[in-house]
């Protein structure tokens, strides 16, 4: 059975004392023992946040990292700063990311490596453009963007990675991908996995992302392949993204 998870990526908000701040509302959310909480805040942030949110059972995620352990790479994060810091959980990868900072699906693979080799566990995020998806070409791009990203996983070391599943399309966009669409692509991405790396397939959790809100999660939830969310907006108000975390069933 595999136990939901609710992200948040706070992106470049919240300077660290409003940040403090917000995690010190979120100490007021009821406690899940059925599902994981994650906020990935700034870098600058990460200190301070996991402190306060350190009895609450809510995990601290960076949202990138640089692939070396140390180096003269000015500007950078390490995954051994992050890991000594209590990070727990990396993005790998957002769609950001990739066309702000036209990072390619080899350097986000050398990514997700060495989160994996430093014992976090990566996010790694995948999703067609507008472009892509009325051009028929979701499942090729996704397939691709597994296969790379996922080149130095082999065996059970698959179990320790988060998909997330971004429709370019649909970030902040205020679309969104329906959940019969969602789980659609949720599907090919567990086949995937099943046909790479076997019966572990049903244990890696599969998170949908893309305008993410209180009106949609709960049927988003419904759909059998749907783990979760990584929610952007959303997650930096409190009304909204405890709404989200508190998602039920119907």
């Amino acid at each position: 059975m595999r136990k939901p998870l609710i992200a948040g990526n706070w992106k470049m908000y919240k300077v660290p004392s409003e940040a403090e701040l917000f995690a010190k509302e979120l100490k007021n959310m009821p406690a899940y023992g059925d599902r994981d909480i994650v906020v990935c805040v700034p870098f600058p942030a990460i200190s301070g946040v996991r402190r306060i949110l350190a009895e609450t059972g809510i995990f601290v995620g960076a949202q990138n990292v640089y692939p070396a352990k140390e180096g003269a790479y000015t500007g950078e994060v390490s995954p051994l700063m992050l890991k000594d810091a209590g990070v727990l959980f990396v993005i790998c990868g957002h769609s950001e990311r990739r066309q702000i900072f036209n990072e390619t699906d080899d350097f986000i693979a050398e990514k997700v490596k060495a989160v994996i080799d430093y014992e976090m566990t990566p996010v790694l995020c995948i999703g067609e453009t507008l472009k892509q998806n009325e051009a028929g070409e979701t499942f090729t791009v996704i397939e691709k963007q597994l296969k790379t990203g996922l080149r130095h996983i082999s065996g059970d070391a698959i179990r320790k990675i988060i998909i997330a599943y971004e429709p370019v399309w649909a970030i902040g966009t205020g679309k969104n991908a329906t959940p019969q669409q969602a789980q659609t692509v949720h599907r090919f991405i567990r086949k995937f996995i099943e046909q790479n790396y076997g019966q572990v397939a049903r244990d890696v959790r599969i998170l949908y992302g893309g305008s993410v809100k209180p009106e949609n999660i709960d049927d988003l939830m419904c759909e059998e392949d749907i783990d979760g969310a990584l929610v952007g907006g959303a997650s930096l108000r409190f009304e909204s993204f405890s709404r989200i975390v508190g998602f039920q069933k119907k």
